[in-house]
């Protein structure tokens, strides 16, 4: 797929590039970022090269992962978010927001704003968000885009070797109020 940029109120939403490695390197400093999020610690200058030049282009020309830097519409970088296919009309969403911007709604709004993109696009039928049990910040984002939470699933995820639990929440398209891909049928 082609990258897109996308739109809403106060952000843009676009693949990031060699451009933004200065900015993603340093936001990705910060501890929180780099506890909750599986970027490697300590995330050196190479590893956002790496991620602007390499992963994040492949991952849109493999229609794999499409990531996008998080900018105020007139400003600089506030996060990062990705949307990655993982079963048929399954996406997980993840983020992260620099510490500055925190406590903002951006990454709430950067969160509809995608979730709307991947309902129209991609023929997402589920949305899912998963955090590590503790990730409370992240948890607030979810649960203010509309998420229903689901549980705790057990060794889960893994983050710097480690097996945690995570939490895990779902978003559809009918809780936006747009079309779903395919019909669901609750069980209730």
């Amino acid at each position: 797929m082609q990258p897109v940029t996308l739109t809403s109120a106060r952000l843009t939403l676009r693949p990031v590039g060699p451009q933004d490695t200065e900015a993603i390197h340093a936001a990705a400093q910060d501890p929180e970022i780099q506890r909750w999020t599986t970027i490697p610690s300590p995330y050196l200058p190479e590893h956002a090269h790496a991620f602007t030049t390499d992963i994040v282009p492949t991952g849109w020309a493999t229609n794999t992962m499409y990531t996008f830097g998080v900018y105020l519409r007139t400003g600089p970088l506030t996060g990062m978010l990705s949307l990655t296919p993982r079963t048929p009309g399954t996406t997980e969403i993840g983020f992260w927001t620099a510490e500055p911007h925190r406590s903002h709604g951006y990454t709430t709004e950067a969160t509809l704003t995608a979730a709307h993109w991947s309902f129209t696009h991609l023929a997402t039928s589920r949305l899912e968000w998963r955090a590590e049990v503790g990730n409370t910040a992240s948890k607030a984002v979810a649960q203010n885009a509309g998420f229903t939470f689901e549980g705790t699933l057990r060794s889960a995820i893994e983050n710097k070797g480690v097996r945690r639990d995570c939490w895990l929440a779902s978003l559809l398209p009918q809780d936006l109020n747009t079309p779903t891909p395919t019909p669901y049928l609750p069980s209730h």
